[in-house]
């Protein structure tokens, strides 16, 4: 998933992080420089998940990009900084839950949060979304996306065909039964015209 559409959607719709939307954090060793100005959010991309093969003749999978964001507030006065934590969930789901991050994605939906710590100066609260995609095309005039669809464009393509029918009946008696008798009843060609 392209992180740049997130912070963009972060920054436009998000008035009370005033800008203060970067990538990336080390939940282990946050940022607690006392001068660091508060609210921040970190975002970044945490894993994919895949679903199995949903097609016996190709490969089709439903991919679930996750993210999240980490807000990081100042806890000097712990019960305003839980108060608005709450305000820019609000306003973090108003900004992403349904925001579609690019045109093979489906909406983003919300996954869940947690707090990751609360000390006497800062708190920093992580929220989970995800949007999926699905990995694999729907026609053979799309880019191939896998190593089997790419595989598959390399084939010449399909011109005509010569059906060749021998009939299991009647059956040959010197041959064993029931089964074809090695001589052709039927020949038939077709050929396809684009």
């Amino acid at each position: 998933m392209h992180i740049t559409p997130i912070l963009k959607q972060l920054r436009d719709q998000c008035p009370s992080l005033a800008n203060r939307v970067v990538v990336g954090i080390d939940p282990q060793t946050p940022p607690t420089s006392p001068s660091q100005p508060t609210p921040v959010a970190y975002v970044a991309v945490i894993a994919d998940l895949a679903s199995k093969n949903t097609a016996q003749n190709a490969f089709r999978q439903t991919i679930r990009d996750r993210f999240e964001v980490t807000l990081l507030l100042d806890a000097t006065d712990a019960a305003l900084a839980l108060d608005q934590l709450q305000r820019l969930r609000a306003e973090l789901w108003r900004a992403l839950v349904g925001f579609k991050p690019g045109g093979d994605y489906d909406a983003i939906e919300y996954d869940g949060g947690e707090l990751v710590s609360i000390n006497a100066s800062r708190v920093l609260y992580r929220l989970r979304f995800f949007a999926e995609f699905q990995l694999g095309r729907n026609r053979s005039s799309e880019p191939a996306e896998t190593w089997h669809e790419r595989e598959l464009d390399g084939l010449p393509s399909f011109t005509g065909v010569t059906v060749r029918v021998d009939a299991i009946d009647p059956a040959d008696p010197n041959l064993k039964r029931p089964g074809p008798d090695g001589r052709l009843e039927l020949t038939f060609s077709g050929d396809v015209k684009q």
